[in-house]
């Protein structure tokens, strides 16, 4: 029997399936009930799932990162699949095929890795190739760099989405740098390449994607310094400035300090690879928030809780736009109206709004998104 996956599920359908727990969390109604609420994910997506029965003996059972058998029925809720469990048990690691729960990049892994020896090819300065160089010939480590993915839960959330980002953001720089002087476009594409690099060590996916506990003490950023920095040291005479500049890169691409970066940019090309990596990272999360929801009739989505926003899922490509001016009908003329002179009547006089200090009290009560 084919598996039934989570982006195959429709509102009412029934469902059986096995699905990786990626979180569980025990809540109280306001009744005072305990129900569950649970995570399930396939390579396919994720979906969102509610225990209301029998919640004490079910919760002993499965932990996080868990595979289990569940047997329910879908609901869309507030524009998003649910599943409402009825029954759930435990399976065995070894019952499964993992390739069924880890969700891959749409990518071909093979294409995008002939995409990175291009542009590592294309390098002139024999430094920065050089240092490519020593990261492509280090196979444990491009192994991890290929796999990975880029984050937990914001972007390019599946197995290979690191090198999927890291190359979107170098091919936007290709498209940059031609538009402005003095833009060293070597350092931007090593720098795009390796801007994430730390998240090899950063990120563990061999279950559901989660932060190692050097992620959580260190972070990317540091790491990817240390990795760039021993990397480096391997390459004769790589100028100094060169590394500053670099790892500058690094330690600044996320902007601001309320961000993570330890630094903020301060050179061109810092800033530059700042703005295509925010820009890559939040198309990417957008999309798949809007793809995600594709059950909902609704044209909008539901609350992004990173974004703080709705999103409209139109974009003018549907054919369904309403028409704004259509072609007036021919009438025939209409008789002219005679207008007769009427008393002249003392009329009232409209009373209208007053101003006041208060600009937004008219707002109040209106559903503003």
């Amino acid at each position: 029997m084919a598996k039934q996956f989570v982006a195959d599920i429709k509102d009412r359908d029934p469902v059986s399936a096995v699905f990786l727990v990626k979180e569980k969390i025990m809540a109280m109604a306001k009744n005072g009930k305990p129900y569950m609420n649970l995570r399930l994910m396939d390579k396919s997506g994720e979906v969102d799932a509610k225990v209301w029965d029998n919640v004490d003996v079910l919760d002993k059972l499965f932990e996080r990162d868990d595979f289990v058998q569940v047997r329910g029925k879908a609901s869309v809720y507030l524009n998003k699949m649910q599943v409402v469990v009825a029954e759930i048990t435990r399976i065995p690691e070894e019952a499964v095929n993992l390739a069924d729960f880890l969700p891959e990049s749409p990518r071909d892994k093979d294409d995008m890795s002939r995409e990175l020896d291009a542009l590592v090819a294309a390098i002139a300065d024999p430094h920065l190739k050089g240092l490519m160089d020593t990261f492509l010939a280090d196979e444990p480590l491009m192994a991890k760099y290929r796999t990975a993915p880029a984050a937990k839960g914001m972007h390019h959330v599946y197995l290979g989405g690191l090198m999927e980002h890291s190359l979107s953001v170098a091919r936007l720089v290709k498209t940059i740098v031609p538009l402005y002087e003095g833009i060293n476009e070597d350092l931007l594409v090593v720098g795009a390449l390796l801007h994430d690099v730390g998240k090899i060590h950063e990120m563990s996916y061999e279950r559901a994607f989660d932060y190692t506990d050097e992620g959580k003490l260190l972070g990317h950023i540091t790491i990817g310094v240390e990795l760039v920095e021993d990397k480096i040291r391997t390459v004769e005479g790589f100028p100094r400035e060169l590394a500053m500049l670099l790892k500058h890169m690094l330690l600044s691409h996320h902007g601001q300090y309320e961000y993570g970066s330890p630094k903020r940019p301060k050179t061109v090309e810092a800033t530059i690879l700042n703005y295509l990596d925010d820009m890559d990272s939040k198309i990417n999360g957008i999309q798949a928030h809007i793809a995600r929801e594709s059950a909902s009739s609704s044209r909008w989505t539901s609350h992004h809780r990173l974004y703080d926003r709705y999103f409209f899922k139109g974009n003018g490509m549907d054919g369904e736009q309403e028409v704004v001016h259509e072609e007036c009908e021919e009438q025939a003329p209409e008789e002219p109206v005679i207008q007769r002179e009427s008393p002249v009547r003392p009329t009232q006089r409209e009373e209208k709004p007053h101003f006041s200090n208060q600009p937004l009290k008219a707002l109040e009560n209106l559903d503003l998104f």
